[in-house]
């Protein structure tokens, strides 16, 4: 049920967290987790926990061949200290996450890096969404709010939070990182898949094209991004509010990287959480670079084993659909 965490842990971690005596009365493992573990606790004596597990047996990533494992900002999007950045950062500039109640690292016993964090109960606006979306209304708006909060919050350079500045030469402008890591998403997803095989060529003078199109940004300066924010991501606490989780890719990075990737997502409710001045070469060049990571990265999960295979085809197959109507018109 724990996995990689024992029962005795469990109820340690929960005590520690919570600053009282609790028991451990049920664990249960969430579904959809591909580089953590991510476990639901109900204790008697204090409220319901969510435990965070990193560890290479949870990681469904770790030991993939990724083509682009080395193309910084989107390396390594996982671990500990990129949730607790990212964490005092959102936090700071009032974008409402998840609570961490308490972080310990593997040693002394621990084969793990975890963290426990406010278990936010009500549901997400996935789900709200699809029931009620008259009722999301005003949860679009805050994170509207959010958006923009975390859009004018900027760096000079691009990289993951904790990295901001680091290494100290000078860099290639972030669109241009983009195009090179889809680049490489197109080569590798083209072995695997016939279809974007035939159409490799024109994939990639259309990549070329899109990056020819984009100009410098004034003040090359950077925003706050999610990367990964669909409403699954965003869950609703107690009183209503959106809560973002899945942290652990906050990046400086063009603003326009966030939004393409939420129209994808959100769909015909996108239109409530754009923000103006987008720059639209850049969204286009940002959208077929994502669709191109999101036939990749499903295509190699599948190959290696992940259990809910058929929801990462339905992903790749859709994304691949965007990717050969792009080329066809």
């Amino acid at each position: 049920m724990t996995g990689t965490l024992d029962p005795g842990t469990v109820d340690r971690l929960c005590r520690r967290a919570l600053g009282r005596p609790v028991q451990v009365v049920d664990v249960h493992r969430l579904r959809g987790g591909t580089k953590k573990g991510v476990l639901r606790v109900r204790t008697s004596g204090g409220p319901p926990v969510v435990i965070y597990v990193w560890h290479e047996d949870e990681d469904w990533w770790h030991g993939s061949e990724d083509p682009a494992a080395d193309v910084e900002p989107f390396a390594a999007a996982n671990g500990l200290e990129l949730l607790t950045g990212a964490h005092d950062l959102l936090t700071g500039i009032g974008v409402r996450v998840p609570r961490i109640l308490h972080a310990e690292r593997r040693g002394a016993g621990l084969e793990v890096d975890c963290a426990v964090v406010e278990d936010v109960t009500g549901g997400s606006l996935q789900e709200l969404l699809a029931s009620d979306p008259g009722a999301a209304v005003p949860v679009l708006a805050e994170l509207r709010d959010h958006l923009g909060r975390m859009a004018t919050t900027t760096a000079p350079r691009w990289g993951k939070v904790l990295r901001t500045g680091s290494p100290a030469g000078p860099q290639l402008p972030f669109h241009e990182v983009v195009a090179h890591r889809a680049r490489r998403h197109l080569t590798a997803a083209a072995a695997r898949e016939p279809r974007l095989a035939a159409a490799a060529d024109r994939v990639e003078t259309l990549l070329l094209d899109r990056v020819a199109a984009v100009g410098a940004r004034e003040g090359a300066a950077y925003g706050l991004v999610h990367g990964e924010l669909g409403p699954d991501h965003v869950l609703l606490d107690a009183t209503g509010r959106p809560v973002l989780v899945d942290l652990e890719g906050l990046m400086w990075a063009d603003v326009e990287w966030e939004h393409a990737f939420l129209d994808l997502r959100f769909g015909e409710h996108y239109a409530r959480l754009r923000l103006p001045g987008l720059d639209s070469a850049r969204l286009e060049l940002h959208r077929l670079a994502l669709h191109l990571s999101l036939v990749e990265g499903p295509l190699r999960l599948v190959a290696q084993g992940f259990p809910d295979a058929g929801f990462m085809v339905e992903i790749a197959e859709h994304n691949l659909g965007k990717v050969l109507a792009d080329v066809a018109g």
